[in-house]
Formats: C-alpha cells, sequence, structure tokens
C-alpha cells in the first residue's frame, strides 16, 4: 500500500502547491474508519481508496479529487456520516463523497424500468459534479484489476457491468485508455479462452514479423527528419479486446487482420499536424475511408486529433494518429482536464471542454418518451462515434457513428423529420437506411402531407429520431385507424343495404363492450376487429344471408343484363370501394374507383357513365392489386414477405423487380384478394414487418382498358 508521503509527492509532481495537510488528514482517518476491514484478498480494505486516489493523481486532479477517492467508502461502510465529513474536511468534499456512495448504491445492470430511473439519477450526479464520475470509474478501474479474489458469479456480474456502462462512459468522456483497459479487463473474464487465443496469435506473428512497432515508428521518424518537423512518434499494437472486436465485428480471421498497430505523432503546432500528414500520405498509400479530421471538428468531449490509415511497411496497415501537446493531453484526460493541475495552479489547456456543457450536450432531450427510449438514447450515446455531415448550406451536424438520412433530419428539427419522403448524399438520391459517412453533404427532402411510417423506428439510430418517431406514431394512429375504420364500416353496411349511423356505432360499441363509437372505428381500422363482427352484432339476420360466396361473374349490381364488366388496370377497383362504370363499344362496362384520375377525360361524356355497386356478401379472392413494396437486401425478406401474404389466405400472382441497389430491392406484388379489408390485412402485416421499408398500392393512371 502506498504511503501518505509517497501520495502527496504523487500530487506534488503536478501541484507543488497542494493542500498536503489535508490530504494527511484524509488518509489517516480513512485509514482509521476502515480499520479491521479486509477485502476478499484478504489484504486491508484501506489499501483500495489508496489505490483509487493514485488513479486520480496520473489524471492530476484537485485536492477535493484526491481527499474524496480516499474516504469515497466511509459513508457506506463505516460508521461515518455526512455531517462528520464535511466539518472535518468541507462541504465540497462532503458533496463528492456523498454522490459517489449513491453511485455505488445504483443497480445499473437491474430490470429495465429500474435501470432507467439508475440511469436518470447517474446523469444527474454528473450533472452536479462530474468529480463523481471520475472518482467511480477510478474506483471500478482498481475493482476490475483486483477482481480475482471474488466469486466466478460476481466476476462475471461486474465485468458485464463494466463493458456495457463504465467502459464506454470513460470513453464517451474522452478518457480512452481507461476505455481500453476496463473492457480489456472485462474481457478478461467474460472470454478468457478468446482473449489468450489472440495473444497467442499475436506472439506468433512477433516472432515472425519482428518488431514491427519499432521498425515502422523509425519510418516515421526518418520522414519527419527529413521533413525537417520536430514531433515524437509513439507505436503500439492495440488492446486483445479491440483485435477480438475487429475481427467479429469484419469477421474476418486473425490472419486477415491488418490495421493492429496504432501510431501517434505528437508535435508542437496546429500547422505542423497538416504538415505531418501530408508528410504521411506522401509516403505511404491511404486508406479511403479511414481519414476523419477531429482538429477542424472536434468531439463534444473536447478531443482533437487527426487519424489516418495507410499501407504501411510490408503492405501492413497501420493507424496513424496525429496531434500536438495540448490536444494530447485532452486526449489523455478527456473531459477531465477540466481539472487538470500543472505547477500548482489549472491547467488553462484551451482545448479543455466545459464539464457543465458536456454534460447538457449528452443528456439534452433524455427526459423525453418513455423508459425503454431513454434507455436506448443513453447507451447509444454512450457508445457512439461520432461522423460528421454537412447541410447544403455548408452547415455542420454532428450524429452517432451509424447515423442514417433520418436520423440527420431529425437532428435538424423534428418537423423536417417527420416530413422526410427521400434525401441525397453528395448528390445521388439513397435510401433513408443508407449508413452516413464523415464529411458526406445530406440534402432532405421533405413533402407536405408525409408522416412518419412504422418501418422508421428500425431505421433511425439516434434516440432523438426514435422518441419522436414514436410519439408521432402514437398520435396519428389513433386519427388514422378511425378514418380507416370508418371508411371499411361504411363498405360493409353498403354491402347489406343499411348506413352507418353514429347512433348504430355507438350501440354496436356498447355492445361489443368498447368505450365509444371512436375506439370502435379505431379497432377497426387497425384490424383488431371487423367490420363484418359489427354487421354481425347490429344485424345477424343480415350478415347470414350475405355470408354467401358472391358469384365473380356477378359481383357488381347496376348493370343491365347482356353487359359485362371488367376492373380498370389503373386504378383496380375492390369490393368495398366506391365505384363508377365507363361504357366502351364492344368492351361491354370498365369499372373505375370514384377517385380514379383517369376518370376526367370522359367528364364531357355523360352518356357512358353508369351508377354501379359491388354486390353484398363474401367477394372470392379473385380481384388483382399491385403492391409497390420496398424490401431491404437481406437473406430470407423475400421469402418472408410472400409468407405473410400466404398467411393472410391472398396469392400472389405476379411479382417484379423495379429497382435494385445493394442495400435495398424495391418491387411490385401483384396480389389476389377478395376485397378492401383484405387488402387492409395484408398491407397492415407486411408493414409491421422490420425489412420493410415502404409500402403502398400502386396505381399507374397510363394503363389503359
Amino acid at each position: 500500500m502506498i504511503d501518505v508521503e509517497d501520495l502527496i509527492a504523487l500530487v506534488r509532481n503536478y501541484n507543488p502547491r497542494c493542500n498536503a495537510d489535508l490530504i494527511r488528514r484524509a488518509y489517516a482517518y480513512g485509514r482509521q474508519m476502515h480499520e479491521g476491514q479486509l477485502r476478499k484478498s484478504g489484504e486491508p480494505y484501506f489499501t483500495h481508496p489508496v489505490a483509487v486516489a493514485a488513479i486520480l493523481t496520473e489524471q492530476r486532479l484537485d485536492d477535493a479529487s484526491i481527499v474524496t477517492a480516499l474516504l469515497h467508502d466511509t459513508i457506506e461502510d463505516t460508521k461515518s456520516t455526512y455531517g462528520e465529513i464535511s466539518r472535518q474536511f468541507g462541504e465540497e468534499v462532503a458533496e463528492l463523497v456523498d454522490g459517489v456512495t449513491k453511485l455505488t448504491n445504483l443497480q445499473l445492470s437491474s430490470a429495465q424500468s429500474q435501470q432507467a430511473e439508475n440511469f436518470r439519477k447517474l446523469f444527474m450526479a454528473m450533472s452536479k459534479d462530474l468529480r463523481v464520475i471520475l472518482v467511480k470509474l477510478a474506483d471500478r478501474l482498481h475493482n476490475m484489476r483486483t477482481i480475482k479474489s471474488m466469486s466466478p458469479e460476481k466476476q462475471a456480474q461486474k465485468a458485464r457491468e463494466t463493458m456495457e456502462i463504465f467502459a464506454p462512459l470513460a470513453g464517451r468522456m474522452g478518457m480512452q485508455w481507461m476505455r481500453e483497459e476496463l473492457e480489456d479487463l472485462s474481457f478478461k473474464v467474460l472470454n478468457p479462452d478468446a482473449r489468450n487465443s489472440i495473444i497467442r496469435r499475436f506472439l506468433t506473428l512477433q516472432r515472425e514479423t519482428g518488431d514491427v512497432v519499432h521498425k515502422i515508428s523509425a519510418d516515421i521518424t526518418n520522414e519527419l527528419e527529413k521533413a525537417k518537423i520536430e514531433a515524437a512518434v509513439y507505436g503500439r499494437a492495440k488492446k486483445p479486446y479491440s483485435i477480438w472486436r475487429k475481427m467479429q465485428e469484419k469477421d474476418l480471421a486473425f490472419s486477415r487482420l491488418s490495421d493492429i498497430y496504432g501510431f501517434r505523432i505528437i508535435c508542437t503546432e496546429v500547422a505542423d499536424c497538416y504538415r505531418i500528414l501530408g508528410v504521411i500520405h506522401q509516403r505511404w498509400r491511404a486508406v479511403p475511408g479511414r481519414f476523419k479530421d477531429y482538429i477542424s471538428q472536434p468531439k463534444q468531449n473536447g478531443y482533437r486529433s487527426i487519424h489516418t490509415t495507410v499501407s504501411g511497411r510490408d503492405g501492413k496497415r497501420v493507424e496513424v494518429q496525429i496531434r500536438t501537446q495540448e490536444m494530447h493531453e485532452v486526449a489523455e484526460a478527456g473531459v477531465a482536464a477540466h481539472w487538470s493541475y500543472k505547477e500548482g495552479v489549472r491547467s488553462r489547456n484551451p482545448f479543455a471542454v466545459d464539464p457543465a456543457k458536456w454534460v447538457a450536450s449528452l443528456t439534452e432531450r433524455l427526459d423525453e418518451g418513455t423508459n425503454d427510449d431513454f434507455i436506448e438514447h443513453v447507451k447509444l450515446d454512450l457508445y457512439s462515434d461520432q461522423v460528421f455531415c454537412f447541410t447544403p448550406k455548408g452547415d455542420v451536424v454532428q450524429l452517432p457513428r451509424g447515423a442514417t438520412p433520418l436520423d440527420f433530419a431529425y437532428a435538424i428539427h423534428t418537423r423536417i423529420g417527420n416530413s422526410c419522403v427521400s434525401a441525397k448524399v453528395d448528390g445521388i438520391r439513397v435510401p433513408l437506411w443508407t449508413r452516413l459517412k464523415n464529411g458526406q453533404s445530406v440534402e432532405i427532402i421533405t413533402a407536405e402531407g408525409q408522416r412518419p411510417q412504422a418501418s422508421w423506428i428500425d431505421i433511425a439510430v439516434t434516440g432523438r429520431a426514435k422518441a419522436a418517431i414514436r410519439r408521432s406514431l402514437r398520435e396519428e394512429d389513433r386519427t388514422r385507424f378511425v378514418k380507416l375504420g370508418h371508411e371499411l364500416v361504411r363498405a360493409a353496411f353498403d354491402h347489406v343495404g343499411r348506413k352507418a349511423t353514429d347512433k348504430a356505432l355507438r350501440t354496436a360499441a356498447k355492445t361489443l363492450g368498447l368505450g365509444d363509437d371512436q375506439e370502435l372505428l379505431a379497432r377497426i381500422g387497425s384490424a383488431e376487429l371487423t367490420a363484418r363482427k359489427v354487421i354481425e352484432t347490429l344485424y345477424p339476420e343480415l350478415a347470414l344471408a350475405s355470408s354467401d360466396e358472391v358469384d365473380a361473374q356477378r359481383a357488381v349490381a347496376g348493370l343491365d343484363a347482356d353487359q359485362s364488366f371488367r376492373r380498370a388496370p389503373c386504378c383496380q377497383p375492390l369490393p368495398g370501394e366506391r365505384i363508377v362504370g365507363i361504357t366502351y363499344r364492344g368492351k361491354g362496362v370498365v369499372i373505375h374507383t370514384i377517385d380514379c384520375p383517369a376518370l376526367e377525360e370522359f367528364e364531357e361524356q355523360p352518356n357512358r357513365w353508369v351508377d354501379l355497386r359491388w354486390h353484398s356478401g363474401r367477394h372470392p379472392a379473385v380481384n388483382t392489386v399491385s403492391l409497390d413494396i420496398t424490401i431491404s437486401n437481406d437473406a430470407g425478406v423475400l421469402g418472408r414477405i410472400c409468407t405473410l401474404i400466404g398467411e393472410q389466405k391472398a396469392n400472389i400472382s405476379d411479382l417484379k423487380f423495379t429497382d435494385r441497389k445493394p442495400d435495398f430491392y424495391r418491387l411490385l406484388v401483384d396480389v389476389d384478394l377478395r376485397d378492401v379489408e383484405h387488402l387492409h390485412k395484408v398491407m397492415t402485416a407486411l408493414e409491421a414487418e422490420t425489412d420493410v421499408a415502404q409500402i403502398g398500392r400502386h396505381r399507374d393512371p397510363t394503363l389503359k382498358p
């Protein structure tokens, strides 16, 4: 265990004016409070708080943070109280210790509803004083370093919690070194065989190729010396977990991985960063799509650096990060750089962000939506890496990695997102589920009357977009279902020669145990209840009379005995829709829906119009309708679509692709249906399928009878 004078010496290395007496008193108090307590390893418990304090000295944190580390378990595990700590060490330290205690008691890996509330408390603690999280992260890091003494079950639980919560939180705060160590320590517990396998393969690779890191570092240094640029070059192999994750993401064997080495070049001036980039790209071939300029577009946590990947010695890919010394300090400490001390005064690093503003940006809009929305938003935000895209006017929009044009639209404004119909990326029209990349220009195309679709939930990535889509769907679904239900009921009542009056609907709702007629219509519109059921409820004798299947050759009422009819190919009318007939010499009567645009050419020929209606009863499934469907280009999707249609007792009579792209297909599917209610059931089933991006009824006014 580090003694108090050694700990003070660590603090004095970066803060010669530290309050040594305060640290001595906290050390003595903590030691006294934990006297007799042991860790699972058998060591005195106080070795843990001292180790946490030592970790914080590596980040050059202030006296209050160091003292908090020494006392962070006293309120929870000893007879010490908030009041006593406040009296002896001040209100600031007492607040910090109390904050860490509350965080320790949060069960972040608990059930979903409880987890949401605990996440809220976590972010509330962060908003009060971010140093609470810094102490908690150091506490978790030391616990993971010494996790072997715990039971296997406890090890697994702590490792999962660390991997899911604390590691990404450290990364989101800009403390990448801590994130990598926490991930690797968790990986060692959760998948030791995979980690050991990677280490063995890596050692074999080193024996075969020699010290690649030293060779590439020397190559880079040599090129910089030629260009007369002063800079330090540091190289390292990536952590086992980082290599394993890359293998999983890209589905590659270890032997096929190339960019497993990383190099940092630290210089003095910002201008030198871009000069160094030129030298690197001139000497080695850059890998397309692997360049990121976080200097001109820094991350929210203050991180600045240039990232590029090049094909280095022997064709091996190497990642190179270029930054100044001040940028490097922020890259190492992240948001913690705000509290860093140098020579006894708080470091005035121009790149360190204001923690209050950072937390505000992190928690913005997290209170919107349900608990599920909140957890989804928090976890996405913790795990996100940033991409920077541009509006057509050149404004920058920051989004998490994997974001789509839908996320871009909602990031601009909810109104833009709700009315989005398509997007152009770098001038090329793309599907809404396209993954955006750094530096792309995105133009959102909107249309009046457009509304969010249920399939958008699976397309959007950001919590803001998902919450807005769900909110809009909740508001609009009921209105849409009521309207559709009204049309279905009207058609059903027409079939049996009755009127769908408000009184009749209220009576049916009461008989069926529903709240009111609006609830009845909403359930019919959402396919939870059929219009036929309403007829059976009110007029059982009519429903029985109309239950016999209608003859397809005599499906229409209003024709002369010698007249035949055909459905117009332009609008493809269905039983249940209002129709009108147009007579053709030698062709009989062609039936159109009452709103078909093709009827405009007959406005001056009233003698050709015939007033028609569908016969009531159950029509056979012989009426073909074309559906315009856009589906994701994945294995098995088309098969599932066909199965869904079959499950609705509908037959596919024709299918053809109208557009093929790498990630989506658009196709026309001709389906044989009974009536408009049958059509609604088929479309509802397809719309609920995750891999169906869009679906609509295809009508072609250019088709002639």
